[in-house]
């Protein structure tokens, strides 16, 4: 029995101090919450790429474990650890939970892991990720679902895929899906909204999406699906706002052949403090994407009042619900219908704002802390 007071507990931080889009997001918003909802275990972080990395103002105040290996050497000590667990056990001195919200998990001595798996796509769909990180999280994944003491998995979709493709032991999964941040809410100000607009050079009507320039992101159905409208649409903007992942260069590749790419807008990343009035000015928001742990973004475009269309695979059926139009991912005619009818109907436009908005209250980062912390004090006991 630990003494519930002086429990430390450390988390990883290095999706959140290296700006790793929905898993940083992921990342700092729990650290944030547990720190405001519960006092009674003293926190900490870990990072590696020490150097290069940005702590956000939240962490300056906790116990730093940082790091100077690069993500690919980091990586190689964490698949070492399994065959002689010193070599980063005394890393992590003094230390009763470390729970990690990246992809990966150290073998540590005498401490209690929790692991959040966001998604099995290295495992399910292998051509999405590059060669290295296929290789190395198809092999090591299933090791640290198996080594973990605990794992939040953020959908249920997700739970059943790790019992389906890992034998993870069903008994020690526990759902927590992700939450929207406060700082998503609607944007009325026309000022502000006249300014974002631009500063990207964006119309008053635009499709806006959301997502790393990846495969599995599947930009490329809905530019098809975007050609189409043009024909009905000639003034319309599509606004692709995400940093380059991987894989990318056909789906730029059709961007600069396609016949409407003057109207094809590529924002980049985007600061947290524009996207939420970049989501409330957008007309549509759409997301295609093949597979999704979770699948934030539409959450967030939700908060900001703004219809959704997303694809019906995956957890994002589970996610979105009843709030969003759906499409097959894949069938371009499906896209074009959806967005070329919500596009003309007001109605329909205002009726997926309220309840999308609605459905957003259901998702909240103090229940996520608090059911993390509960899993916590469980694996204490």
């Amino acid at each position: 029995m630990y003494n519930k007071l002086t429990a430390n507990i450390c988390i990883e931080a290095s999706p959140a101090t290296q700006n790793q889009a929905g898993l940083g997001r992921y990342t700092l918003n729990l650290i944030k919450n547990l720190l405001l909802c519960n006092s009674d275990y003293n926190y900490s972080v870990s990072y590696n790429d020490k150097n290069n990395a940005i702590i956000p103002t939240e962490l300056t105040q906790i116990k730093h474990y940082s790091s100077e290996l690069s993500n690919n050497w980091w990586r190689l000590l964490h698949a070492l650890s399994y065959t002689n667990k010193r070599l980063i056990s005394n890393h992590y001195q003094g230390i009763d939970i470390f729970h990690s919200t990246g992809h990966l998990l150290p073998k540590l001595d005498n401490v209690r892991t929790v692991f959040t798996l966001h998604d099995l796509i290295p495992l399910l769909y292998p051509s999405y990720h590059k060669t290295l990180n296929r290789i190395f999280l198809r092999v090591m994944m299933p090791i640290f679902l198996r080594t973990a003491d605990a794992i939040i998995s953020v959908s249920n979709h997700t739970k059943e895929d790790a019992i389906k493709h890992t034998n993870a032991d069903p008994s020690k999964i526990v759902v927590i899906p992700e939450a929207v941040s406060p700082s998503f809410h609607n944007i009325t100000d026309k000022v502000h909204l006249k300014y974002v607009r631009n500063k990207y050079k964006l119309p008053k009507r635009f499709i806006l999406c959301v997502s790393t320039i990846e495969p599995r992101k599947n930009h490329r159905t809905l530019l098809s699906a975007f050609e189409r409208l043009q024909k009905d649409h000639p003034d319309l903007v599509l606004a692709l706002a995400g940093r380059l992942g991987w894989l990318y260069e056909p789906t730029l590749k059709q961007i600069e052949n396609s016949s409407c790419h003057h109207n094809v807008r590529l924002l980049g990343q985007v600061s947290d403090t524009d996207l939420p009035a970049l989501l409330s000015a957008a007309t549509i928001f759409a997301f295609p994407s093949v597979y999704e742990g979770f699948g934030l973004p539409p959450l967030e475009a939700m908060a900001c009042s703004t219809p959704v269309v997303c694809s019906n695979t995956s957890s994002l059926p589970e996610v979105v619900g009843e709030a969003a139009l759906m499409c097959d991912p894949f069938v371009i005619e499906d896209w074009h219908t959806q967005l070329h009818t919500l596009l003309l109907d007001k109605s329909l436009q205002e009726k997926h704002r309220e309840i999308g908005l609605a459905h957003t209250k259901k998702f909240s980062w103090n229940s996520v802390a608090m059911a993390t912390s509960q899993l916590y004090a469980k694996l204490l006991q």
